[in-house]
C-alpha cells in the first residue's frame, strides 16, 4: 500500500522526466496560445494535458511513445482551432465568447448578468478590489472572455 516497488519509483522518475520534457518541447514548438486559457477550448486543452500527464506518470499500463502521441494530438488539435477562428469568423464564434457589458454608466444591465450567471455582488467585489465603492464611479464593468472583470473608468465617446 505504502511502497511496491524500487523499480515503480525508478519509472515514474525515468518516464515523468521524459514527459515532462517531452511536454515542454511540444508547448514550446505550438506556441503560447496553447496554454493561455482564453476560451473553454483552451481551457480543456489545458486540463486534459495536465490529466493525460499524470496518467503517463502513473499508469505502467501507458507507454510513454503513446503519452507524447497524446500530447501532440492535443497541441495539434487546440493549433488547428486557434489557427482557424484567426482566418474564419465563424470557427471563431464557436470557439470564442464575447465580451458582456454588465454595468453601463451606472446602470446594470440586467439581462447580461443573468445570462452569464454573475451577481451583482461579484461585480461589486470587483469594483472594490479596484479601489472603487459605487457604480458611480465607473463608466462600464465588462466581463472578459476569460471570465474576468474588466473596470472602465469613463466610457468612449459613442458608447462601447
Amino acid at each position: 500500500m505504502f511502497f511496491d516497488s524500487w523499480s515503480g519509483l525508478i519509472r515514474v522518475i525515468v518516464v515523468g522526466t521524459a514527459a515532462y520534457i517531452g511536454l515542454i518541447a511540444l508547448l514550446r514548438i505550438s506556441g503560447k496560445r496553447t496554454l493561455a486559457q482564453l476560451n473553454a477550448f483552451d481551457f480543456v486543452v489545458t486540463v486534459a494535458l495536465g490529466s493525460t500527464l499524470a496518467t503517463v506518470l502513473l499508469s505502467s499500463s501507458v507507454a510513454l511513445a503513446e503519452g507524447l502521441t497524446a500530447f501532440a494530438l492535443l497541441i495539434g488539435l487546440q493549433y488547428i482551432v486557434t489557427w482557424s477562428s484567426v482566418r474564419w469568423p465563424v470557427v471563431r464564434k464557436l470557439a470564442r465568447s464575447s465580451p458582456s457589458l454588465l454595468v453601463y454608466q451606472g446602470a446594470w444591465v440586467k439581462d447580461n448578468l443573468e445570462s452569464n450567471r454573475v451577481t451583482e455582488d461579484e461585480v461589486m467585489q470587483a469594483l472594490r478590489k479596484q479601489g472603487k465603492s459605487s457604480l458611480s464611479e465607473i463608466g462600464a464593468v465588462v466581463l472578459e472572455t476569460d471570465g474576468s472583470f474588466s473596470i472602465l473608468q469613463s466610457v468612449p465617446e459613442g458608447g462601447l
